[in-house]
């Protein structure tokens, strides 16, 4: 129950234990809203008291109310949460055809073995919903958007769910802008610092003991796009990281790899190209050739998507806004 004034809105929240919850350690989840929305919330029993301007008390309110239905469901409340909820405040209903595969209507969950990820941003959601509407998806934008951590998560969740026999993830080796110069090792230690962000999104979606049974199974495969020659991808979930850094020619040799019953989704970031001076990025040529065929997504971030630490949207903008005025 609500009731309010100009000056204050008072929240009535009848499991206190839930309410605790809400609140966080120290009051920190109300302290993040305090700051996002410039209004004062104060705690009187199980009442929360929103002080501020009308239109942020609302806002206030409907997260709130928001993060505690999460609890309800018994579902954790953390700051990624609570960012959801500020860039989710008003989602469109998810079709009722997707229903049965996504959970609730407004809302996409996508199960793991080891936790439940919600896409924070409409265009995430846009864009998980494409990775189970197409066999063939490109996730094009800045770097901390979520591209490829919801493109595994998509994948392990097929897997789990038996609609593929196994994952393939890939990215070009090609450094960032520096020599690393001669690297000790067989070919797996050679190449596994180029695939470590995989191994990092892996790692968060699935236990260690069976992530690495599944390897040892090739279950689960990680390896440089090169390697990916001469294959056919059947029944599998496949990943290419880095896009931009593929060339023409190994987009094309890696697009043509799909095989029957697979799904491939192709991520990268047209800004952060480290091909060598004057070879084109096959990105941009599959972009350009593949834009008007059916069954095909292009699915596009911005800034807006950033998932990360806050100051990684302003930073983009900063470059994105020379790069427009140099």
């Amino acid at each position: 129950m609500s009731t309010g004034t100009l000056s204050e809105a008072v929240l009535e929240f009848p499991d206190n234990r839930l309410l605790i919850e809400l609140c966080g350690e120290f009051d920190r989840n109300l302290t993040d809203i305090e700051a996002r929305l410039g209004v004062q919330i104060l705690r009187r029993g199980n009442l929360l008291a929103i002080h501020g301007p009308p239109e942020a008390q609302t806002e206030a309110s409907e997260v709130l109310h928001a993060l505690y239905q999460r609890l309800e469901q018994g579902k954790s409340v953390g700051r990624g949460d609570i960012d959801r909820e500020f860039r989710m405040a008003d989602p469109a209903e998810t079709p009722d055809d997707q229903l049965d595969m996504f959970g609730s209507g407004d809302r996409i969950e996508i199960k793991t073995r080891k936790k439940l990820i919600e896409p924070r941003t409409e265009a995430q959601k846009a864009y998980v919903r494409s990775l189970y509407e197409n066999e063939l998806a490109f996730g094009i934008g800045p770097a901390g958007t979520g591209k490829t951590y919801l493109a595994v998560a998509v994948g392990v969740n097929m897997f789990i769910q038996g609609h593929v026999d196994k994952i393939i993830l890939s990215r070009p080796a090609v450094e960032a802008g520096e020599r690393l110069g001669f690297l000790p090792g067989d070919m797996k230690d050679k190449v596994d610092p180029y695939m470590q962000p995989l191994y990092d999104a892996l790692n968060d979606f699935l236990p260690g003991k069976q992530l690495a049974r599944m390897m040892e199974e090739k279950t689960v495969e990680i390896a440089p796009l090169a390697f990916m020659r001469g294959r056919t991808l059947a029944h599998a979930f496949v990943v290419l990281d880095e896009a931009q850094n593929a060339t023409s020619m190994q987009m094309k040799m890696f697009l043509t790899r799909l095989g029957e019953g697979s799904r491939m989704v192709i991520t990268g970031d047209r800004s952060q190209v480290d091909l060598p001076r004057g070879v084109q990025s096959g990105l941009r040529d599959a972009e350009r050739l593949l834009k008007d065929i059916d069954k095909i997504s292009f699915n596009y971030f911005t800034a807006r998507d950033v998932v990360r630490h806050p100051l990684v949207a302003k930073i983009i903008d900063a470059y994105d806004k020379d790069a427009e005025t140099g």
